[in-house]
C-alpha cells in the first residue's frame, strides 16, 4: 500500500519516544524552509504531513534523552523512509520482477527492489517496526525483514499486481489488505487439489487425443493456457453459489473447443463428429448441457456457442453461456455486455428496467495480442460505468501466449503489458503464471470477490505460452526457433502439478500417470461410439420454411381515441415541471394534432408508435448518440427542467405502459453500441431494441457487427434478432459523410429473408412499421429491421399524415403518389424510388401546371424483401406501359439500384423498358459543394418529370 494510502496517523505509527521528539524538530525546520532538510524528509513530509502531537511527558523525555541525538534519530528516520519506500516500489513495480512467465524467465526485472538501492541493510530493517511497512501483515511477520520479505512474497512471485492506476481510495487499500494478509489465498483440501489434477488432465487429455486423432485439423488448442478451465470452473461455482443466475463467456476460437467441451459441457461425441464431418445434432446433451444452436448454413465447430443448465439443491437454477463468435476475436465483447445487461434487468413494468447486477456475470476472455491491438476493446471497457451499459463489473482474463499468430509482443503492442490499456479505466490487474494452478485459483476469488463489493471491472492476465502454431497445421519453429526449441522441452501444467503433489504427499507418484490413461481410454470410447457416422454425403442447405414464408399478418392500426388520449396524457406533466419554454410551446401543439384536419408529423409518430407499443407490453429500449433528444432536435423524450436540470421522461410515466422504458445517449462509438445492443436483444427477445446512429452512414464504423452477426448470425447460428437500426439518410447539400446511410451495404448483404430494409416517407409507415416489428419479435419469422429515417423531412408537413392513416391503416411496402396514376390507359412511365427523392418528386408534380397523365410514381417503401408481387401488379394495371424508370439520389454504383435493377428487369413487362436516372458512378457519396448538389439534384428531377 502506497505511503498517500494511510491515514495521516498511520505513517508515524513506528515513532515513538526519541526518535518522535527528532521527527517533530525536523518537521518544524520543514515549515520554516522546506530546503533545509534533506530531500528524502522533505518527500516524507510533503507526503504524510507532520508528526503526531506527542503527550508532555514523551517530549520530555526525547528533549533530555542523551542517547538520542538528533543525529541518530535523523538516520533512524531516512532508514524507515527507505523502508517505506522500498516497500511502495514492491507494491507497485513488484510486478516486474515477478516469476510470472513460464517460458521467458528472463524477463524478471528485480533492480528496484534491491535493498543496497535504499541504503538499507538486512539489520536496519529488524528496527522498522512491521505496521510502517505492512499493516496487514499475518501474525508470523514480527520486523520490518520478515515484511519486506512478505511483501515481496506477495508481489513477485507466480502472482503479481497493479493496483497503483486505481483512483478510488478504498478500493486501493481493499485489495492491497486482501493481497498482503492472504485472505484471497486458497485453502485447498488434498481432495480438492486431487479434483484439480483431474480436471487438468481432462483439459490436456482433450487436446491430446485430439491431436494425434485427427491430425493436421485446425482446433486452435488451448495447451500453453490449461489452467483456464478450472479458473472458469471456480469462477462460475462461486458466482452461482452466490446466486447468480447467469454467467455469460465471450472468447476468441484459442481454447473454445476444449471451453466448450468442459465448461459448457459440449459432449465429446459431438465434437469429435463435427471433426468427422459428420455432426450428429440429435445426440443428448451429456452433464446439463442444452442449447447448442445450429443455423441452416452453420459455422466451424471453433466459432460455436452452446448453454448449460446449472440444477443444484444448495444453489439457484442457473445458466452458463458461451456466445457465438466468428474469427473477429475482440467484436464479440460488447454482445457479452448486452447479454448481461438483458439477463440483470426486469421489463414488466412502466418505467426504467429494474437491474439486479449480481443476477448476471461476464467473463471476457482476451487475446493478448488483440487486448491492446484491437479499438473495439477499449469501446467496449469504456461501456463498464456508463448508466446505460454497465453490468455492475465483468471479469477480464487475457490468455497471454506472448505471442499473436506469428507476431512478436515488440511488433504488436507499445506497452510494457498486454493489459495495460485497462488502466485508463482503472481496472486492477493481476499477472498470474499460468504454471501455477492454485495462484490462478486465487486471482479468480480475488477477481469475484472485487466485483462483489465494487461492482466494477477485474482484469487478470494469464500469462502462458502456445505448445502449438496459430492452428495445428502451422510450424511455429519457422518464425521463432528459439522459443519452441524451448516450449517443447517444458513439461506441461498437468505433470508440473502432479509431480508438486506428490512431493507434498498428497498423490502416489504414479497416479498422475494413471489418471492420463483413464482419460484417454474415455475419450477414445467417446470417438468409437462415432466413428461409423462418418459419411461422404454433403448435406443440402435448406433455408427453413419459417424464413421462407416471410412476416406474418399483424394489426398494427389504433383506434383514434386511444392515440388521442395517450398524446394528451404524455404531455401532462407534473406541475412544478418547468421546461424550455420554446419546446414547451412546440410540444403543447401535438394538441393540435388531434383536431379537425390536424395531422400527425414524424417524431409524434415515433412517440404514439412506442407508447402504444409499450401499452400492448412490449418493453422498449433506445439507445445512440444524442437519441434522448434525436440528433435533428426532434425527438425530445427526455425533457430538462429549465432551473434545476432535472429531466422528465414521459413514456416512462406513463400509465398506460405495461411495460418498461429506456432510452440512453450513447458514447461516441458505434461498434461497442450496436454489439451491446443487438447482444440485449438476442437475449431479451421480447423487448423492442432500436439503435439509431447520428447519421446513417456512421453505421459504417460497425460493419463487422453488421456483417458477421446481424447479418448473419441466423443462419450461421441460428441466433434470432429484431434489433432495430435508425439510420439518417437523404441528400440535402450536407456533403459525403451526411447524406447516405450506405443503404447498398445492407442490400448488399441480403438474401434469406435476413433483415427488412425500409425507407419510409411517411409518418404512418413509420408508426406502422415499427408497431408490426414489434408484433413479430417473439414469433419465428422475427428479423432485424434496417430503417432509412429522415432528416429535413422530420418537420416536413409532407410526411405527415392523418389520423386515418393510423387508425386504418398498415405498412404498405409499396407507396403510391396519391393524384397520379388514375387514368391507366394513359400511364406510358411509371418512376420508381425511395426515399426522399420521392418527396422531391411529389413538390414537383404539386407545385407545376402540367398535364401528369402520362406518369404514375410509386415509392418502394420495403426495397428488401423486394415487393415483387405488388410491383409486378402496379405494371400490370397499366396496358401501354413504355418504360420503368427508377429514381435515386445516391451514385449510380451505391443506393438501390446495384441491387434493385435486376429484380425489376425480371417482372417488367416485355414492352417495356428499364432505365436509371440519378448521379452517376462516383466513389465519394455525394458531393461536397451544397451548389453542385443543387444543381444535380435538379437535374435527377427535371429528367424523371420530362415526357420523351
Amino acid at each position: 500500500m502506497s505511503s498517500k494510502e494511510h491515514k495521516p496517523e498511520e505513517p508515524w505509527q513506528g515513532f515513538h519516544g526519541p526518535n518522535l521528539g527528532v521527527a517533530i524538530e525536523l518537521y518544524e525546520e520543514f515549515t520554516k524552509d522546506p530546503q533545509a532538510v534533506e530531500e528524502d524528509l522533505r518527500e516524507l513530509f510533503e507526503q504524510w504531513g507532520p508528526p503526531p502531537s506527542s503527550t508532555q511527558s514523551e517530549l520530555v523525555q526525547a528533549t533530555n534523552a542523551p542517547s538520542a541525538p538528533q543525529a541518530a534519530g535523523a538516520d533512524m528516520m531516512r532508514k524507515f523512509v527507505g523502508a517505506v519506500k522500498l516497500a511502495d516500489m514492491i507494491r507497485t513495480k513488484g510486478h516486474l520482477a515477478a516469476d510470472v512467465h513460464p517460458i521467458h524467465k528472463d524477463k524478471k526485472n528485480e533492480e528496484r527492489i534491491q535493498l543496497s538501492r535504499y541504503n538499507l541493510t538486512e539489520a536496519d530493517l529488524k528496527q522498522v517496526p512491521v505496521d510502517l511497512i505492512s499493516p496487514d501483515a499475518p501474525s508470523h511477520v514480527k520486523d520490518g525483514l520478515d515484511a519486506i520479505e512478505h511483501l515481496k512474497n506477495v508481489y513477485t512471485k507466480t502472482i503479481s499486481f497493479e493496483f497503483g492506476h486505481v483512483q478510488d481510495e478504498e478500493e486501493r487499500h481493499w485489495l492491497n489488505k486482501m493481497v498482503e494478509s492472504g485472505i484471497y489465498l486458497p485453502n485447498l483440501s488434498k481432495q480438492q487439489k486431487v479434483a484439480l489434477l483431474k480436471r487438468l488432465t481432462q483439459v490436456e487429455g482433450f487436446e491430446k487425443f485430439i491431436h494425434r486423432t485427427f491430425v493436421g485439423q485446425k482446433r486452435f488448442s488451448i495447451e500453453g493456457l490449461d489452467i483456464m478451465v478450472p479458473m472458469l470452473d471456480e469462477v462460475v461455482r462461486e458466482s452461482v453459489h452466490e446466486g447468480t443466475e447467469h454467467v455469460m463467456i465471450g472468447m476468441a476460437h484459442r481454447g473454445r473447443l476444449n471451453v466448450l467441451a468442459h465448461t459448457l459441457s459440449k459432449p465429446y461425441k459431438m465434437i469429435f463428429s463435427e471433426f468427422l464431418h459428420a455432426p450428429n445434432k440429435d445426440l443428448v446433451p451429456s452433464e446439463g448441457s442444452t442449447g447448442i444452436n445450429y443455423g441452416w448454413t452453420g459455422d466451424v465447430k471453433y466459432h460455436l456457442g452452446a448453454d448449460r443448465q446449472i440444477k443444484d439443491d444448495n444453489t439457484v437454477e442457473a445458466t452458463v453461456s458461451l456466445a457465438n463468435n466468428p474469427s473477429h476475436l475482440e467484436f464479440v465483447s460488447p454482445i457479452v455486455e448486452g447479454y448481461a445487461r438483458a439477463a440483470q434487468e426486469v421489463r414488466t413494468k412502466k418505467g426504467d428496467p429494474e437491474q439486479t447486477v449480481s443476477k448476471a456475470y461476464s467473463i471476457l476472455i482476451h487475446g493478448d495480442a488483440a487486448f491492446p491491438g484491437q479499438g473495439i476493446v477499449t469501446e467496449t471497457l469504456n461501456l463498464s460505468r456508463l448508466k446505460g451499459y454497465q453490468t455492475g463489473g465483468s471479469l477480464h482474463i487475457i490468455a497471454n501466449n506472448n505471442i499473436g499468430f506469428t507476431t512478436e509482443t515488440y511488433d504488436s503492442r507499445s506497452t510494457t503489458y498486454a493489459s495495460d490499456p485497462a488502466k485508463g479505466f482503472e481496472i486492477p490487474i493481476v499477472h498470474v503464471n499460468a504454471d501455477d494452478p492454485e495462484a490462478c485459483l486465487a486471482a479468480m476469488h480475488l477477481a469475484f470477490q472485487y466485483r462483489k463489493r465494487f461492482k466494477k471491472d477485474f482484469l487478470i492476465d494469464l500469462v502462458g505460452y502456445r505448445r502449438f502454431g496459430h492452428n495445428e497445421m502451422d510450424e511455429p519453429a519457422v518464425t521463432q526457433p528459439g522459443l519452441y526449441t524451448t516450449v517443447r522441452k517444458h513439461p506441461t501444467v498437468r505433470v508440473l502439478y502432479a509431480d508438486q503433489l506428490v512431493a507434498r504427499g498428497d498423490i502416489e507418484s504414479n497416479y498422475g500417470e494413471q489418471l492420463d490413461k483413464e482419460a484417454q481410454e474415455y475419450l477414445q470410447s467417446q470417438y468409437d461410439a462415432v466413428v461409423g457416422n462418418k459419411s461422404n454425403k454433403v448435406k443440402e442447405i435448406v433455408t427453413p420454411d419459417y424464413v421462407v414464408n416471410g412476416l406474418p399478418k399483424v394489426k398494427t392500426s389504433v383506434e383514434f381515441d386511444t392515440l388521442k388520449s395517450i398524446n394528451e396524457e404524455l404531455l401532462e406533466w407534473p406541475s412544478e415541471f418547468k421546461p424550455n419554454e420554446k419546446l414547451e410551446k412546440i410540444l403543447k401543439r401535438r394538441l393540435q394534432s388531434f383536431e379537425g384536419e390536424g395531422k400527425i408529423d414524424w417524431a409524434l409518430a415515433e412517440t404514439l408508435a412506442f407508447a402504444s407499443i409499450l401499452h400492448d407490453g412490449t418493453p422498449i429500449r433506445l439507445s445512440g448518440q444524442d437519441s434522448e433528444r434525436g440528433t435533428f432536435a426532434h425527438r425530445h423524450l427526455v425533457l430538462h427542467d429549465r432551473e434545476t436540470n432535472e429531466t422528465h421522461t414521459p413514456l416512462k410515466e406513463f400509465d398506460k405502459a405495461n411495460a418498461s422504458f429506456s432510452v440512453h445517449n450513447s458514447p461516441l462509438s458505434e461498434m461497442a453500441v450496436v454489439g451491446f445492443e443487438y447482444g440485449y436483444n438476442v437475449f431479451a427477445p421480447e423487448t423492442l431494441v432500436l439503435w439509431e446512429a447520428q447519421f446513417g452512414d456512421f453505421a459504417n464504423g460497425a460493419q463487422v457487427i453488421f456483417d458477421q452477426w446481424v447479418s448473419a448470425g441466423r443462419a450461421k447460428w441460428g441466433q434470432k434478432s429484431g434489433l432495430v437500426c435508425l439510420l439518417p439518410h437523404g441528400y440535402e447539400g450536407q456533403g459525403p459523410e451526411h447524406s447516405s446511410g450506405r443503404v447498398e451495404r445492407f442490400l448488399v448483404l441480403a438474401a434469406e429473408n435476413n433483415w427488412t430494409i425500409a425507407n419510409c416517407t411517411s409518418a404512418a409507415q413509420y408508426f406502422h412499421i415499427l408497431r408490426r416489428q414489434a408484433a413479430i419479435l417473439e414469433k419465428e419469422a422475427v428479423r432485424p429491421l434496417i430503417i432509412m429515417t429522415p432528416k429535413s423531412l422530420l418537420r416536413n408537413q409532407v410526411v405527415a399524415s392523418t389520423h386515418a392513416e393510423f387508425t386504418e391503416g398498415e405498412f404498405k411496402p409499396v407507396f403510391e403518389q396519391a393524384g397520379l396514376g388514375e387514368e391507366v390507359d394513359k400511364i406510358e412511365r411509371v418512376v420508381l424510388c425511395s426515399g426522399k427523392v420521392a418527396i422531391d418528386l411529389a413538390d414537383r408534380v404539386k407545385k407545376s401546371d402540367e398535364d401528369w397523365d402520362w406518369v404514375h410514381i410509386a415509392r418502394v417503401e420495403e426495397l428488401y424483401p423486394f415487393p415483387k408481387k405488388e410491383i409486378r401488379a402496379l405494371f400490370a394495371r397499366y396496358k401501354n406501359l413504355k418504360e420503368i424508370v427508377w429514381v435515386q439520389e445516391e451514385p449510380k454504383n451505391m443506393g438501390a439500384w446495384p441491387f434493385i435493377e435486376s429484380r425489376i428487369r425480371e417482372i417488367t413487362p416485355s414492352e417495356a423498358s428499364v432505365s436509371y436516372i440519378g448521379r452517376t458512378h462516383r466513389s465519394s457519396p455525394a458531393e461536397g459543394d451544397p451548389v453542385a448538389h443543387k444543381k444535380e439534384q435538379e437535374r435527377i428531377i427535371t429528367e424523371s418529370l420530362t415526357r420523351k
